[in-house]
């Protein structure tokens, strides 16, 4: 395969039709505004904002925050609206839907069901829900998907053990992995070791936050006291050349999340992120949302991005876009035939765009 340069630049139309993954995004971060409005009204619930110009500035979509649980904090108004079935049931299949309006053809979405008990809804509820708006979403709009239950990190290790017990029973039905999620800054993912024993010994996939508030230690942690499959983030692993090249030699993905890592501090700006450092090293990185809303972001925005600043290549665009694919927790006999579409239709599209071919 040649490295050409492209006879025109790469644009956000391009990038809206190159067929994608999200293998990290938030359900409790990926609400569209208006439907945060209608789900208050409905359920006489106060914001504390009552159009979509007040709510924008009370979650302030896309600021630049100066720190994981600063950014954190916009959350503390979706979850307000997520506490029913029919909420649930909504987020999911319009999240989907949202992602299939820009070619997104697998995502991975995850949430902690505990966050979603205020009002006494019972775990399995929450999790058949977001299931079922999910496989509703793939019937209407052509998008395969899977649930990622979250333990979390700064509520307790006996909460994420009945996360873990979630995902385990719904293992083959929706759920395709377990994530420790939530402020990552003195809460170590090994606290968390008993829920991570039931997954694993239960062949339930697994990936975690880690690298991204905290340094390589974390990632050390995830690797070798939890047994993650990937990595969430992982910005910090550049820190620790030893892990960086284990990570490597290992395939482990990196779920990489360029505009949350800036707003999140995990990075000083995009022209530092270390996206382009870790590609050229040959680290499988995935590029996902992590939050639609609350980053104010899509798969879209972000290739635009990172294309822009990082002036990648149509390999490394192809790169990217097999990645996702091969990170996934997808069943490996479909995902065989998911990788030879979508790089058929990656390669046709590059070629279309440049006028050159891919191969000599």
């Amino acid at each position: 395969m040649t490295d050409l340069k492209p006879i025109k630049k790469f644009d956000r139309k391009f990038f809206e039709k190159l067929p994608k993954t999200d293998l990290h995004v938030h359900l409790d971060g990926s609400l569209r505004l208006e439907t945060i409005l209608d789900l208050a009204q409905k359920d006489k619930i106060d914001l504390g904002a009552d159009n979509v110009e007040s709510l924008e500035k009370l979650i302030s979509p896309g600021r630049t925050h100066k720190s994981l649980d600063s950014y954190l904090k916009g959350f503390e108004t979706t979850l307000k609206v997520l506490q029913t079935k029919e909420s649930l049931y909504r987020a999911a299949y319009e999240l989907a839907e949202d992602c299939a309006l820009e070619n997104v053809g697998y995502i991975e979405v995850r949430y902690s069901p505990i966050l979603h008990t205020h009002r006494k809804l019972s775990l399995t509820a929450i999790v058949e829900s977001v299931v079922e708006g999910l496989k509703d979403a793939q019937k209407d709009f052509n998008i395969n998907s899977g649930v990622i239950i979250c333990g979390i990190r700064n509520i307790s290790p006996e909460v994420s053990r009945r996360m873990a017990e979630l995902a385990v029973a719904y293992k083959n039905r929706g759920v395709v992995a377990f994530d420790l999620a939530g402020a990552e800054y003195n809460y170590p993912a090994k606290d968390h070791i008993d829920s991570f024993n039931l997954i694993l010994s239960n062949n339930v996939n697994v990936t975690i936050h880690a690298g991204e508030a905290y340094g390589p230690d974390s990632i050390h942690q995830a690797l070798h006291y939890c047994g993650a499959h990937r990595i969430g983030h992982g910005v910090r692993l550049r820190e620790d050349g030893d892990l960086l090249n284990y990570v490597n030699d290992h395939r482990i993905p990196l779920e990489l999340c360029p505009s949350s890592n800036v707003q999140t501090g995990a990075v000083k700006s995009i022209e530092e992120h270390p996206l382009k450092f870790y590609l050229d090293l040959g680290i499988r990185v995935t590029i996902n949302t992590d939050n639609r809303l609350i980053t104010d972001t899509t798969m879209t925005d972000e290739y635009a991005l990172i294309y822009d600043t990082f002036d990648l290549s149509p390999q490394n665009i192809l790169d990217l876009v097999i990645n996702g694919v091969k990170s996934s927790f997808i069943p490996f006999e479909y995902k065989k035939w998911y990788l030879r579409d979508i790089k058929r239709k990656t390669i046709a599209l590059i070629e279309e765009h440049t006028g050159q071919s891919l191969f000599d």
